[in-house]
């Protein structure tokens, strides 16, 4: 392939600028050409594309966000949308397609897949839903700034000994709140993939307060239930002074860490090398710190993400 394109799609991750630099400058360096789709699969429908050179790249690897900019755009599930894509990619000569987002903006990579055209995705959101990698672009940047919240929020936790309910985002995944609260030293962790019982959470705070603990910090998936509904079901219990701090899209931004940073770079690396050998049809991962590819069809429709459940199982033994 000579020419080929990046795009962003779905929520934004720190880190994503990180692998569109990467991608466009190994494409370079490789001689390709590359062009840049802006707001995603709704900009490759509108044709919003440019071609990208070296300085368009330049000074972004420490932002946040995505400078191809990112939009819901879900006419692209349809066989209309996604001709209008493949008609714009074939108007501007485009031979391959980099998306970088998460399970909404795979399965846009897989439409055009299924349709012939050669997509590579690459995993990035805060989420680290995707199955067949063990990190997502973003993730470790959002974990770390749930765990300056965290430290922060145990001040004044315990300055009034409270009860705090912090909510994290995470869709229907709960890795957010899994690695967050065990290192921020949460006293439970409430998550989608684990049952949990409201009187045994209830029957906890009492006992660290009898051994007169000034503090409790509950970190709150999204995908189970809202703080403040959490916080009401928890009130039937007792009163335990519980305080609902909702993160939210706070936990999206920032400068990506070192981590994201350098994975981002081995994603968007990876993925020139797979189009320049004329690969498509593949969504990157890293497994057991490797970066690996596979068919994007068979990741998505028979892969399932699991979080680290033993996580949960070690925070429960190591939190009272």
């Amino acid at each position: 392939m000579k020419r080929i394109a990046i795009l962003t799609s779905g929520g934004d991750a720190p880190g994503m600028n990180a692998a569109i630099r990467a991608v466009t400058r190994k494409a370079i360096y490789e001689g390709m050409e590359v062009y840049g789709i802006n707001y995603g699969f709704a900009g490759l429908v509108a044709g919003d594309i440019r071609k990208l050179d070296v300085p368009d790249v330049g000074d972004i690897i420490q932002r946040g966000g995505t400078v191809l900019y990112s939009a819901r755009y879900p006419e692209f599930a349809t066989e209309e949308g996604q001709l209008k894509g493949i008609e714009q990619l074939n108007k501007f000569g485009i031979e391959g397609l980099v998306v970088i987002g998460g399970d909404g903006s795979y399965h846009g990579a897989l439409a055009l897949t299924k349709r012939g055209f050669p997509a590579v995705g690459i995993p990035g959101t805060i989420d680290n839903d995707i199955p067949m990698t063990d990190y997502t672009i973003g993730f470790d940047t959002a974990i770390n700034t749930v765990l300056d919240a965290m430290d922060k929020i145990r001040d004044t936790a315990t300055s009034h000994v409270r009860t705090f309910i912090i909510e994290v985002m995470g869709r229907d995944a709960g890795d957010i709140a899994l690695w967050a609260g065990v290192a921020g030293g949460a006293d439970d962790i409430i998550i989608p993939e684990h049952d949990f019982d409201m009187a045994q959470v209830a029957q906890k705070i009492r006992e660290g307060r009898d051994r007169g603990k000034k503090h409790c910090l509950i970190v709150l998936a999204e995908g189970v239930m809202s703080g403040h509904k959490f916080a009401d079901e928890l009130a039937e219990y007792g009163d335990f002074h519980a305080r609902v701090s909702v993160l939210g899209h706070v936990v999206r931004g920032g400068a990506p860490s070192a981590r994201d940073r350098v994975l981002a770079s081995k994603f968007g690396g990876f993925a020139v090398d797979l189009l320049k050998n004329g690969q498509g049809g593949l969504c990157i991962g890293s497994v057991n710190n490797e970066i690996v590819a596979n068919d994007i069809i068979e990741t998505l429709e028979q892969k399932k993400h699991q979080p680290d459940l033993s996580l949960y199982d070690l925070n429960h033994q190591i939190s009272f």
